[in-house]
């Protein structure tokens, strides 16, 4: 359903006003198309991309539990009516959702309420006991923002269950030029704590969130090169667990990735 690989990008982005991006996505290779940005309940944008193309899966990357009534999204759901489509759906961050609390028993929660098939629903899914539930209430986990070690352990908690980190990409071969690219989406990323936590979790210390992340940090969640480096770099998920890799490229060149991958 998901293919080796596929593409996120925000809706905030574009993505949603201009679906022939996802079309020409489709027509590269990519097996699933991954809308980000937290997407609202009423999963306009997806319809329109399912519309605008005939065989990639479209999904959510992911919709926030706390802004999107479970109820409502599964009126939306049972609008696109579609076997192509899948729903990520994630407990957002204490920096930036105001009724954030107790975001485990909010997701056990959210899902008694989703009525949706679990074979279409996927976590956002970092920490072990998320994984957890990811695993024993949905078809899997779309972890953000994750090194090679996350995904080998995430894996292990997973089972048999659909693993599909998104992994951020910059092509350009010149070291400092891609790290100072990749620090610009990563310092952000950095005050929020359900990442830094689950860095921490693998092997990473404060340290490595200094300056918009260290060297060690920025190789080992980014990968950058030629599009022959960056598809190795991506393949290591694969490798570790993986079935599914969701490339955000920052400087795109999405045919040159598919050249390499495919």
């Amino acid at each position: 359903m998901f293919g080796s690989f596929g593409v996120w990008g925000s809706w905030q982005q574009g993505w949603g006003d201009e679906p022939e991006r996802v079309a020409e996505l489709e027509r590269l290779g990519y097996g699933t198309f991954w809308l980000g940005g937290s997407p609202g309940a009423d999963l306009a944008i997806p319809e329109r991309l399912l519309n605008a193309t005939k065989n990639i899966t479209i999904a959510t990357g992911v919709v926030n539990v706390w802004d999107s009534p479970a109820a409502e999204v599964s009126r939306s759901f049972h609008r696109l009516g579609s076997d192509r489509f899948v729903l990520g759906v994630g407990p957002g961050h204490r920096q930036l959702d105001q009724a954030y609390e107790k975001p485990y028993a909010k997701l056990v929660s959210y899902l008694d309420e989703l009525d949706v098939p679990r074979e279409q629903v996927v976590l956002a899914a970092l920490g072990p006991k998320t994984l957890k539930l990811a695993a024993d209430r949905t078809a899997g986990s779309h972890p953000y923002l994750v090194p090679v070690a996350h995904t080998a352990h995430a894996r292990a908690v997973l089972g048999d269950g659909v693993l599909a980190p998104e992994v951020t990409a910059v092509v350009e071969e010149d070291p400092e030029a891609a790290r100072a690219i990749a620090r610009q989406m990563l310092g952000f990323y950095l005050t929020l704590t359900n990442y830094t936590g689950n860095l921490l979790r693998h092997g990473f210390t404060a340290d490595d969130f200094a300056n918009d992340g260290s060297d060690r940090l920025v190789d080992a969640l980014f990968a950058w090169g030629s599009p022959e480096q960056v598809a190795a770099k991506l393949r290591s998920h694969l490798d570790a667990g993986a079935n599914h890799v969701a490339i955000q490229s920052l400087n795109g060149r999405y045919a040159e990735l598919a050249e390499a991958l495919f």
